[in-house]
């Protein structure tokens, strides 16, 4: 007898719909939560000097980064499917990958920054007003993106279904765009600086 694909833990059934109001506080902790990881980076970027100059440690984080921002964004194209197909135990396998994928990139891009600090790009490249706008866009959408991805996930864990899917119509795309440009980044630095 052929066991059921989908009898994974990860693709146990979804609870019921939950019409209650979200704990102001539980939104507050996240946003909390997701302003110190904001502040963490900040201070890595601007205040901390880098642990390993010389780059002779871990030196393949950016590569390692920019493969886990591919496959975030793959798994987040993949759930968007699944989900419009009303697949809901393969959309929420796929969104928890993505998640993963997204959560390993962070820890990994904040290791990446402590060992090695900042990459510079030539801003005397022709490359540097396309480089320095699409960094900027992808760095600030991030900081939005973070809580956005906590809440919506929050709302989906504990079964709050409309409000998830009332705020995944805008996680979604931001944090799509994100993970897409985060790979662009590491290409333009890897191959124009």
């Amino acid at each position: 007898m052929m066991k059921d694909p989908l009898s994974s833990p990860l693709l146990k059934p979804l609870p019921p719909v939950n019409t209650l109001r979200t704990p102001p506080r539980v939104i507050l902790g996240i946003i909390a939560a997701s302003a110190a990881a904001s502040a963490l980076i900040c201070y890595l970027v601007y205040f901390h000097a880098p642990v390993d100059v010389a780059g002779t440690h871990l030196h393949s984080l950016p590569l390692l980064n920019a493969f886990l921002n591919a496959f975030a964004a793959f798994a987040l194209l993949e759930g968007f499917r699944l989900i419009k197909d009303r697949r809901m135990k393969l959309h929420r396998a796929f969104m928890v990958l993505a998640f993963f994928f997204s959560s390993i990139f962070l820890v990994s891009y904040l290791t990446n920054y402590t060992l090695h600090g900042e990459t510079h790009f030539d801003r005397l490249s022709p490359w540097w007003p396309f480089y320095w706008k699409l960094l900027l866009s992808h760095v600030l959408l991030s900081i939005i993106a973070l809580p956005m991805i906590l809440i919506t996930f929050f709302l989906s864990l504990t079964g709050r279904f409309p409000t998830h899917k009332k705020l995944a119509r805008y996680t979604f795309p931001i944090w799509l765009y994100v993970s897409i440009t985060g790979v662009i980044v590491y290409i333009m630095q890897a191959t124009l600086r």
